[in-house]
Parts: structure tokens; C-alpha cells; sequence
């Protein structure tokens, strides 16, 4: 084989962010494929396209890699739990591990955060043009976030909206409490709406909670990362 489909993107606070190569490849896949266990493969049997599958296993695979190079440990003694409200958690030797982690993918791209504690969301999107995006503004974004995508050019629009979406989403994946919160309430700050690619926040959901947000967008993708404040 070729060696690792990710790569380290860089390090952000006390996150490590990686970027997983989804492009269609058999061998990487086949590779990913002999990484998985029972559950997982259930689980990628279950996905009737082969996209789906394919960005399923070369993620998971690379996941179990990276959290088994944090914990000193080998990658099978790795399994998943889910929380109340679906997001996952690492078990090692069946115990919760000592490590926090997110996932997020879109086309041929994945990212995954890894941090030693505290809550973590990660969001990544391809900009693909749909035709009801500016009605979806209309839904998700909050009352100043609306006012700027309306007086935003024609052009920008669709680099803002995804922007801005992938922060929420980022943000509420961090919560953990999928979506019980209504998005629009959950407003990008100010300063990242201007420009900012990073900054700490309290959002009025969790007033006792300092986050870090930042955006890791580039030509190719939208994507963002939450993360929580230790106190």
C-alpha cells in the first residue's frame, strides 16, 4: 500500500484536526476494510451506495489508527459507544477512554479532531450549489446572521451560508445533543461572522462554557471546529 489515506492539518488549541483522502480507491478500501470489526462491518453491509461505504470504512479505519497512536494501544482493543443523543465515544478494553474525538465527511474529504478532554465538534462540507440554500438560511440562521446573508453579494452567498453552517454545525455536534436545540439560536459570533478564522466564546445556551471555534475552510471545502474551555 501507499502508506496512511490521512494526513495531519494542523493544531488548533488543544485539537488536533486530520484530513482523510475519501477519493475512491479499492485498495485503500479493502485496507480499511480488514481494520473494522463485527459491528463495523454490519454496519458498512448496511449502506446500500458504494460512496457511502467507501467514506464509512476509510474513516473509521483511520480513526481507530489515530485514537490507537494517542492511547499507546492497538487498535483492536478499541470499540464504540454512542451517547443519549448518538454522538460516539471510544471505548478501550471496554472502558470509556481518556481522549475526546469527532468526525465529519463530505464527498472526497473527512476530517477528524482529536483532544485529550472536553467536549469536540468538527463539520466539513463540500460547497456544492443547491438550489434551496438561501431558503435554508431563511430556517437556520439567527436575526443578524440573516441581515448580513441578505446584504451579501450575490456571489459570496454561497461561500457565506456554508461558512456559516458548518460553525453551527460544529457547535452543536460539540454540545451533544443533536438537534434538540434549534440552530438558529445557536449564532455565529461576531467576530468570526467579520472575518476571524478563530476566537473563544460563551454562547447564552451554556453561559458557564467558554468555547473555541474555528474556521478550517479552504478553496476545496467549508469546515469548522468547537471546542470546549477546560475551566
Amino acid at each position: 500500500m501507499d502508506g496512511p489515506w490521512w494526513s495531519p492539518r494542523g493544531r488548533y488549541g488543544a485539537a488536533i484536526v486530520l484530513h482523510v483522502d475519501l477519493a475512491a480507491h479499492a485498495g485503500r478500501e479493502n485496507e480499511a476494510l480488514a481494520c473494522l470489526d463485527e459491528q463495523e462491518l454490519s454496519r458498512w453491509e448496511a449502506y446500500l451506495l458504494p460512496g457511502p461505504r467507501r467514506r464509512f470504512a476509510l474513516c473509521r479505519a483511520a480513526l481507530r489508527s489515530i485514537l490507537a497512536g494517542h492511547l499507546g494501544c492497538r487498535s483492536d482493543r478499541i470499540s464504540f459507544a454512542v451517547m443519549d443523543h448518538g454522538k460516539p465515544f471510544a471505548l478501550l478494553d471496554g472502558t470509556p477512554a481518556p481522549i475526546s474525538f469527532n468526525v465529519s465527511h463530505s464527498g472526497e474529504h473527512g476530517l477528524i479532531a482529536i483532544a485529550p478532554a472536553g467536549r469536540l465538534g468538527v463539520d466539513v462540507e463540500e460547497r456544492a450549489t443547491r438550489r434551496d440554500f438561501e431558503a435554508l438560511a431563511a430556517t437556520v440562521f439567527g436575526p443578524e446572521e440573516r441581515r448580513e446573508f441578505a446584504s451579501t453579494p450575490e456571489h459570496r452567498k454561497l461561500h457565506m451560508f456554508f461558512r456559516f453552517w458548518t460553525i453551527k454545525e460544529a457547535i452543536i455536534k460539540a454540545f451533544g445533543t443533536g438537534h434538540t436545540l434549534d440552530v438558529s439560536q445557536i449564532q455565529v459570533p461576531e467576530p468570526v461572522r467579520r472575518g476571524a478564522t478563530t476566537g473563544t466564546f460563551r454562547f447564552a445556551q451554556m453561559p458557564g462554557t467558554t468555547w473555541r471555534i474555528d474556521d478550517l475552510g479552504n478553496e476545496a471545502f467549508a469546515a469548522a471546529l468547537a471546542q470546549e474551555i477546560p475551566a
